[in-house]
């Protein structure tokens, strides 16, 4: 609890940190300024996890939200920027979801479903999260350091953890950091899957989500569980 507690407490100050960097404030932020960065990073989430960094443009951005450029420069730097600012939101949001798993009473199993629930709850309740961890873990991405110095002591746990599990035999000895990334593939190529389904016409729908589930939990059984 006190180490879970003492993560989520860097994750914060990460988070705060890299956010000052790209917001600019001048004196006391006003309720209609907090509204307006919102709506931007709202809009820029949809751009980046859809369109790409390249293809977004932040004359479009504020033509799309009725606003002028310099509005959106005033909030944030440059676009390199605003990419930033939006996966540190929500990075931010699946760290924190994660990490109240972790603090629950579970067993070693019961804890990796939760997890990978938790993981696909959340890519339902926002689905162009997937589309932007996609962008983000593109070679030569500018937001890759902010995605590592977000989730990077979540993984480090996590890795930990998993180590420790194989130490006691309670897991089958493997590579954690190659079971960890395998699972993240799996989860941002969803988001693939998604934009090839509507390609074809059609709508992805929650048995799509529900589908990869099943199968990413199948696979970390038969990796983790010693007796398989």
């Amino acid at each position: 609890m006190v180490e879970t507690t003492r993560l989520r407490e860097t994750v914060r100050e990460t988070v705060r940190d890299t956010v000052r960097e790209t917001v600019r404030s001048a004196g006391r932020t006003t309720g209609r300024g907090a509204e307006t960065r919102e709506r931007i990073l709202d809009a820029a989430l949809e751009s980046f996890g859809t369109i790409g960094y390249d293809g977004t443009s932040l004359d479009d951005l504020a033509a799309g939200l009725g606003i002028r450029k310099q509005t959106i420069l005033y909030h944030y730097v440059n676009k390199r920027g605003l990419l930033g600012a939006v996966v540190d939101r929500s990075a931010g949001d699946l760290t924190a979801a994660l990490l109240e798993v972790l603090e629950e009473e579970a067993t070693d199993w019961q804890r990796v479903e939760a997890l990978v629930r938790t993981v696909f709850r959340v890519a339902l309740e926002q689905p162009l999260l997937l589309g932007l961890l996609r962008e983000v873990s593109r070679p030569g991405s500018p937001a890759a350091p902010r995605l590592r110095s977000t989730m990077g002591p979540l993984l480090d746990r996590a890795m930990a953890w998993m180590n420790r599990e194989m130490e006691t035999g309670r897991m089958r000895r493997t590579d954690p950091q190659l079971v960890l990334l395998s699972a993240y593939s799996t989860v941002v190529g969803l988001a693939t899957e998604i934009e090839v389904l509507r390609a074809a016409g059609l709508e992805p729908t929650a048995r799509t989500v529900v589908t990869r589930r099943r199968e990413l939990l199948r696979f970390l059984r038969t990796s983790l569980d010693p007796q398989r």
